[in-house]
């Protein structure tokens, strides 16, 4: 997988596959960045799942989310470890998309290059904050991490429903809510830059969280569920984490959440 020249790659999937394998993260960003929607994809294809999913460099170490530091965002180095972490999130949303392109058979073609697009943005936003941080005199690795996005891909591994409900509905929905807070956050220490990192990711993940609300449904409606109550099916038999506010209404009205899945979420009913 490590060699694969990616200027070469002839069908989509097996492109994501060897892109997702890739553990230095430049090459990851490149590979992704030759992924262009144009290539022939193939739904059908059974790709064989190689050892050590996703490749991910050594730094930075993984712990636990409850050994991982406070620091104020006010210090240089509050700051770049708070937008380390956002990296590291953006990261683990580029495998995220590029897993459920090679992962899962049988869709439509268009869910494929949807996620495609999702991968190229994702990188984007890691570029973005991994330039920013660099202005502190950090780079990506220099913090520990946490694997929570990633632990429930790995849950969902055999579903594509499951995936679609947890990861984008819950996962990154909940960027939706948090990132207006960490805009304002960096906003008042005088990071103009940063927050404007913060207003791109924002835009753009309501689409890709749309995205996900779109599949979603399309398989609801494939299979007769109804969306809200095969949801909270889901959660509960992933053990999704509990959704809890305050919530971003506006943008997930604009992601794609109905009145009804709104008005449950706020009552506390979410389903997760």
């Amino acid at each position: 997988m490590e060699d694969i020249p990616f200027f070469a790659v002839t069908e989509l999937r097996q492109g994501a596959l060897a892109a997702l394998a890739l553990a230095d993260w430049p090459r990851k960003m490149l590979a992704v960045d030759a992924l262009a929607e144009s290539i022939p994809v193939d739904p059908e294809a059974i790709l064989a799942e190689p050892a050590h999913l996703p490749g991910r460099p050594a730094q930075p170490v993984l712990v636990a989310p409850a050994q991982l530091k406070s620091r104020p965002a006010g210090t240089p180095q509050g700051r770049a470890a708070l937008l380390h972490a956002l990296a590291h999130i953006e990261f683990n949303a580029v495998n995220l998309a590029l897993d459920i392109v090679w992962r899962f058979p049988g869709m439509p073609a268009d869910f494929y290059r949807d996620w495609i697009l999702v991968a190229r943005e994702e990188a984007a936003h890691f570029r973005l904050l991994n330039g920013h941080l660099a202005t502190l005199g950090h780079a990506y690795g220099d913090f520990s991490a946490h694997n929570g996005l990633w632990d429930m891909a790995a849950k969902t591994r055999d579903d594509v429903a499951a995936r679609l409900a947890l990861v984008p509905r819950i996962m990154e929905a909940r960027g939706l809510d948090a990132s207006p807070m960490i805009r304002d956050k960096l906003a008042r220490v005088g990071d103009a830059p940063g927050a404007a990192i913060l207003d791109i990711i924002l835009r753009d993940e309501i689409g890709h969280v749309a995205i996900g609300n779109r599949w979603y449904r399309w398989l609801c409606e494939q299979g007769g569920h109804d969306p809200v109550a095969w949801h909270a099916e889901l959660a509960q038999r992933y053990a999704a984490p509990r959704q809890r506010g305050p919530f971003n209404l506006d943008a997930r009205r604009a992601a794609g959440f109905d009145e009804r899945e709104l008005a449950m979420l706020t009552a506390g009913e979410g389903g997760a």
